[in-house]
């Protein structure tokens, strides 16, 4: 498959790849050009933006929570039909879990056969820049720079100097010096940019960086660096990979309807033997890889979405996804809307399958404790959630499954990961826990992973298709307890 494809990456975080990233997805998308945006590494608000950038959905790829093989499925599988594709890295090019590097962006680069651009923050320097960039070009074999970005340029001498410094020493192309921005179109916090659920001016500031990246960078020449780009090489399609590793089938069933968090729902009418999944997407809960709900609808469900902050009745359902989110932004509505907090409640105790993560954990809890306020949530959980300035948990994990439950095998390791600026307060009970953590903080002493009846809550964040295994017990437990049959465990 034909593919002209880029990587931008950067010398770390906040040398300029997301302002470059969202700037040139929007402005070839402006061009007529049908984007596929990506984002390397698990992330939900860049990705996010970068689907509002592209007006298409945007695929995490993660050289951690997915093999090589399923990997290169996903790319081949979500680029078909696309004329082209950008993925913005995370952090450093050459930046991993290790000393080698270890699902870094780079590796990802080798993995896709994908040319990397990289944006340099030049911030008072000039000859450096040249000596940086030759560094970066002999650091790793097998990474492709094929051009670089100057950010945060000053004065048109100080463009000339680095442009003519690096075009000396190297041989990469200089696509372009950005200007220092006085304020960022996109505003940012503590998880790096805003929710754009929580900013009115989305659209007026992509617009803005796409004007900032036409007026200053090269785009025909990235394009044509990015239609250089290998071939994509014929894959398998990614749900024929993990249907296989969960059931041995040869084939995978077929999505009937397209499943996306942009979409109001995505609910299969026809299909009222299966059972129904409804999954919380609003203002405070909306952390969602599409994946994974697709992967819920692969195995068998049919969505339907629903709300923590309205008072609007839910549809009957026979289970319950919570994803992550900000619950502290929205905890005034949320403790307001009494009527569905009970109501999830009852389902927690009539043995309903809820599975919970991060944002939606804090929502089951019994309060959630800020500086200014402690609001009452669900009451789900014997206990709360209190927020810190600073992270208590942030990046991979690795969790052993060490209680019974309907969603993991016992004695399993499940890969994910976490970044949450809230710790778990454990008051008088003593709860149950399904992970201990090699890798990873969760709720304090490696254990993560709350139990109730057949509620399951964590600070870990899955990929599905990294852990096959999720949706298809997940989707078993909704049957079972459709059909009035008690949850069995996962095996």
């Amino acid at each position: 498959m034909t593919l002209p494809r880029l990587i931008i990456a950067g010398l770390s975080g906040g040398t300029g790849k997301t302002i470059t990233s969202l700037g040139t997805t929007r402005a070839w998308s402006r061009k007529g050009k049908v984007i596929k945006p990506y984002k390397k590494g698990p992330d939900y608000i860049d990705a996010k933006w970068l689907a509002l950038a592209a007006q298409n959905p945007c695929t995490n790829l993660d050289p951690y929570l997915l093999d090589n093989a399923t990997l290169n499925s996903l790319f081949a599988t979500t680029a078909e039909g696309y004329e082209g594709a950008l993925i913005e890295g995370n952090r450093g090019l050459f930046d991993g879990k290790d000393v080698t590097g270890t699902c870094s962006t780079a590796e990802l680069a080798r993995i896709l056969n994908t040319p990397v651009i990289l944006a340099m923050d030049c911030t008072k320097m000039t000859r450096t820049a040249a000596a940086i960039l030759t560094g970066m070009l002999n650091f790793e074999e097998g990474v492709h720079i094929a051009g670089v970005v100057l950010n945060r340029t000053a004065t048109d001498r100080h463009r000339n100097i680095l442009r003519q410094t690096i075009e000396h020493y190297t041989d990469v192309p200089v696509l372009g010096c950005l200007p220092k921005i006085a304020q960022n179109p996109i505003p940012e916090r503590h998880m790096g940019l805003i929710s754009n659920a929580e900013y009115e001016g989305t659209n007026s500031a992509l617009e803005e960086v796409a004007d900032i990246i036409e007026d200053h960078l090269d785009l025909e020449k990235m394009w044509e660096l990015a239609s250089a780009a290998p071939n994509v090489s014929a894959q398998p399609k990614v749900w024929d990979v993990t249907e296989k590793v969960v059931t041995g089938a040869n084939t995978a069933p077929q999505i009937t309807t397209p499943c996306s968090t942009t979409m109001p729902h995505c609910e299969d009418v026809a299909s009222s033997t299966k059972p129904c999944i409804g999954y919380v997407h609003d203002d405070a809960l909306w952390f969602y890889y599409d994946e994974n709900l697709q992967a819920l609808q692969h195995a068998g469900a049919r969505l339907v979405r629903l709300s923590v902050t309205s008072p609007q009745d839910w549809v009957k359902i026979d289970a319950l996804y919570l994803g992550g989110g900000f619950p502290e932004t929205l905890h005034e509505s949320i403790a307001a809307n009494t009527k569905i907090s009970e109501h999830v409640r009852s389902l927690a105790e009539s043995g309903m399958p809820i599975y919970a993560e991060c944002g939606g954990f804090m929502y089951l809890c019994k309060a959630l404790v800020q500086e200014t306020a402690t609001s009452p949530m669900a009451g789900v959980l014997p206990v709360q959630t209190q927020l810190c300035k600073r992270p208590q948990g942030l990046g991979y994990i690795d969790a052993e499954v060490i209680e019974p439950n309907p969603y993991h095998p016992l004695g399993s390791v499940v890969r994910g990961h976490e970044f949450h600026y809230s710790k778990c307060i454990v008051e008088n009970e003593t709860p149950t826990f399904g992970f201990r953590m090699s890798k990873g903080f969760g709720m304090g002493e490696r254990l993560d992973g709350l139990i109730y009846k057949n509620v399951f809550a964590s600070y870990t964040h899955l990929f599905a298709l990294g852990e096959p295994h999720w949706a298809v017990n997940f989707v078993r437990a909704a049957h079972e307890f459709k059909s009035g049959k008690p949850v069995s465990i996962a095996e």
